[in-house]
């Protein structure tokens, strides 16, 4: 009898020795550091920049779901609730932001001053409000930049070379995005120094882009230049299948436009501008400062034209321009 009591404390102590050692090395275990993620738009179009980000993460040795959680917030392009997902990833106490269109960015600085923000946009942060100098960020936030809206003048001329006899062009604006006034300004004085009359659209979503397309017709504008938005981005093929229904000729700036069926792109690879921001994040994990990184901008912009929708449309593509381009889509 004694020797049962004896063998069954010995289990039961076996036992405890086990439940405390896991315990032990639970508490040991860093906790897993949690990036959130603020977007402008909504998932769906979106995947390019997700897997960019985390090529840019994995980079530093972070992997989403191994040893770094990610918590999505999407605004679905009603940027007006942005500042409240904002502040539910601070009210979270995420370790990053990583922040995607000025908007988004904008929001995330209003919501803290504590946790870092990694921003990844179109426009000029400085401008925006968002750092003091690209060279030196300041404070708690940083990012990278593509510079896609302030390339309205130069977009506008390419197109013009590429469809020269369209008087009368239009521009989609989202009113929503915080540098529509710039990229209205920006074409609206190019658009004169070449002698076009410029129309100007806006739409905010699906049903509205339909509706605004469909009115260039009566607009008599064979022509239409899609802002550097968000909306109209993760909306590409959309825009794209309207515009060719109507026989339509567009210029955008991104090259997953073009390649979704727009005539012409001009601007810089995005998904680059994604990857350095998810480097970025990474780089402040492992304990870095954002104040000492500094805004990671473009060094190359690539002209692209998509030949089967120019053939579709019944233009003929300058050898000078076709000669001058990045890629050519067949």
């Amino acid at each position: 009898m004694r020797r049962r009591k004896i063998i069954a404390f010995i289990r039961g102590a076996a036992a405890l020795s086990a439940i405390s050692s896991s315990v032990a090395v639970h508490a040991q275990r860093p906790a897993m550091p949690v990036v959130g993620y603020l977007h402008g738009g909504s998932p769906k179009g979106e995947e390019y920049a997700i897997t960019a980000f985390g090529q840019g993460l994995s980079e530093t040795g972070y992997i989403a779901g191994e040893n770094v959680a990610i918590e999505y917030h999407w605004a679905n392009g009603q940027y007006d609730q942005l500042p409240a997902l904002a502040a539910d990833l601070v009210r979270h106490q995420v370790d990053v932001i990583a922040a995607v269109t000025p908007v988004a960015a904008l929001a995330a600085k209003q919501a803290t001053t504590s946790i870092p923000i990694v921003f990844s946009l179109g426009s000029d942060p400085v401008r925006d409000g968002l750092v003091g100098s690209l060279n030196r960020p300041g404070e708690n936030i940083t990012g990278a930049t593509f510079f896609g809206n302030l390339l309205s003048a130069k977009r506008l001329d390419l197109f013009h070379r590429l469809v020269p006899k369209p008087t009368v062009i239009s521009i989609l604006l989202n009113p929503k995005n915080a540098n529509v006034e710039l990229e209205r300004h920006q074409t609206q004085e190019a658009a004169q120094l070449l002698g076009l009359q410029l129309v100007l659209l806006q739409a905010t979503n699906e049903h509205e882009i339909d509706e605004a397309i469909a009115s260039l017709i009566q607009q008599r504008a064979a022509a239409l230049i899609v802002s550097g938005d968000v909306t109209f981005y993760s909306r590409r093929q959309q825009i794209a299948e309207l515009a060719l229904r109507h026989n339509i000729a567009t210029s955008c700036p991104y090259r997953a436009q073009t390649a979704a069926g727009c005539l012409m792109s001009y601007g810089a690879n995005i998904s680059e501008t994604h990857r350095q921001a998810g480097n970025y994040v990474g780089r402040i994990l492992k304990g870095e400062k954002p104040a000492d990184l500094p805004v990671q901008q473009p060094t190359k912009f690539e002209l692209v034209i998509n030949l089967k929708t120019a053939k579709m449309l019944g233009i003929e593509v300058p050898i000078g321009l076709s000669a001058a381009a990045d890629e050519l889509i067949e």
